[in-house]
């Protein structure tokens, strides 16, 4: 249970939120949190008697994929989590899953471009996973960019993202003022804004310690910036999706009355019956742990008006035609043997070099990605294939977890849980009976990483940033 909740945060509650205030307080000071994963549809992994899902879980009712646990299970030493098969995220959280697909099919893309979304402020990533799925459903072929100012959880963003195993998704790492760069770029910019946090309060002693007045008049300033720097990047008729996880009218309403009234943004109103338990307070949609099981969320959605799209469709061709005289040199000549059939065949890419890396760039966005990476500072894009080492390219990460990975072009093992455990650890392993070289282990099902197999032993190949600590 959280500390005493201050008294002036109480009493700005009641202000706020008066006919919530009570039972709100009662919830953060009295109750647990609750604890929910959400499935990724691109990589099914049934419900093994070794995973910590089992049939019976309750859905998430604003998301198809989401389930509750009635106590938190050890996620860490489950294999199908670092596989990529789910994601640990707060229910609330998954509301974007639902948003997004009530709005995405009614925006007017120009001819022959694709879907452009960008997650503005992305790390640990969870939001930006969920709408992979949601777009992947309702647009083909979208490319998803989620950016994150803060070096260490850009490189955690860019962790969980490569596990998600999306190939048409890139990672940039930047303030909010970069995207300036990129006017009328994007066909959807969602903002899960840096907050005071009060929504997180019953499950981080650390909110209520840090809570106080001054830092939510912070926050607010620093929030009006990010939307004024994003709303430049959104393209006319557009959407913009705000949201935080905190209480306060300052940080919710306020802003989207600031985007309303600076921006000439248009308010859209999302339906509370397709979120059981969440209130709509006339330009967002809250969600209060004493109202449903979940944390502190409030979200909001505004449309830019359709303005000159003549003109942002001109605009959209230069982009184009920037980024393909912008190409990166020497891309195919330096393919190593091989390469090319690591992945599947029936989706076109090109293979460009990156600081020693052989990158595959899903051919459909391959302009729009080299015209990112030439205004950003872009971390990860498409899906990395092996880093070059003299005259091999040993297969990476990355590579394991896309979807584009062709499974037949390496010898494969399936290892037991034991032995996955290891290997998550970055553990030395002993040898396997396949071929010398490059093994693909699998576990589930689904692919787990690569080993060099040198006959009585294996080397571990799984990145040592991402290892499992105990």
């Amino acid at each position: 249970m959280p500390d005493k909740l201050p008294l002036e945060f109480k009493r700005r509650l009641e202000a706020d939120l008066p006919t919530c205030a009570e039972a709100l307080v009662s919830a953060l000071e009295n109750t647990s949190p609750s604890v929910s994963a959400r499935l990724n549809p691109a990589k099914p992994f049934g419900m093994r008697t070794d995973s910590v899902f089992s049939h019976g879980l309750d859905r998430v009712p604003w998301c198809d994929d989401g389930r509750y646990f009635s106590s938190r299970p050890d996620f860490t030493h489950d294999p199908a989590l670092h596989q990529g098969c789910y994601y640990v995220q707060d229910a609330s959280s998954m509301a974007m899953d639902r948003i997004l697909r009530r709005i995405v099919p009614g925006i007017s893309l120009p001819d022959g471009c694709r879907l452009r979304y960008l997650d503005a402020c992305a790390a640990p990533g969870g939001k930006t996973t969920a709408a992979i799925s949601a777009l992947r459903d309702v647009s083909c072929d979208p490319l998803v960019v989620a950016n994150e100012f803060d070096f260490r959880r850009a490189e955690i963003l860019k962790e969980n993202l490569i596990k998600w195993g999306y190939e048409g998704c890139v990672v940039a790492r930047g303030d909010t003022s970069c995207l300036r760069k990129l006017p009328g770029f994007f066909h959807v910019v969602a903002a899960d804004v840096p907050c005071s946090g009060e929504g997180m309060m019953r499950k981080d002693p650390k909110a209520v310690a840090q809570w106080s007045p001054a830092l939510v008049d912070q926050c607010a300033a620093r929030q009006r910036e990010i939307v004024s720097n994003l709303w430049d990047a959104l393209a006319p008729g557009g959407y913009m999706v705000y949201s935080t996880c905190t209480f306060n009218v300052a940080e919710n309403e306020r802003i989207i009355d600031f985007l309303v009234e600076e921006c000439g943004a248009q308010p859209m109103c999302l339906d509370a019956g397709d979120f059981p338990g969440a209130i709509w307070t006339g330009s967002m949609l809250r969600f209060l742990p004493s109202l449903v099981r979940g944390e502190g969320l409030a979200i909001g959605v505004v449309r830019k008006p359709d303005g000159d799209m003549a003109d942002f469709r001109r605009r959209n061709r230069k982009q184009k035609g920037d980024a393909a005289r912008g190409g990166e040199k020497g891309s195919m000549k330096n393919l190593k043997s091989g390469c090319g059939c690591w992945l599947r065949p029936d989706v076109p890419v090109e293979i460009v070099e990156r600081e020693n890396t052989l990158t595959a760039v899903p051919t459909i966005h391959a302009d729009e990605m080299r015209h990112l990476a030439s205004l950003l500072d872009v971390i990860h894009m498409g899906v990395p294939l092996g880093e070059v080492k003299g005259k091999n390219v040993v297969p990476g990460q990355s590579l394991a977890m896309s979807g584009l990975l062709n499974r037949e072009a390496f010898p494969g093992i399936e290892v037991d849980l034991p032995t996955a455990l290891s290997y998550l650890r970055r553990e030395a392993l002993g040898g396997f009976d396949a071929p010398r070289g490059c093994v693909l282990l699998g576990f589930g099902g689904q692919p787990l990483g690569f080993v060099n197999h040198l006959g009585n032993r294996s080397n571990n190949l799984y990145p040592p940033a991402w290892r499992i600590l105990h």
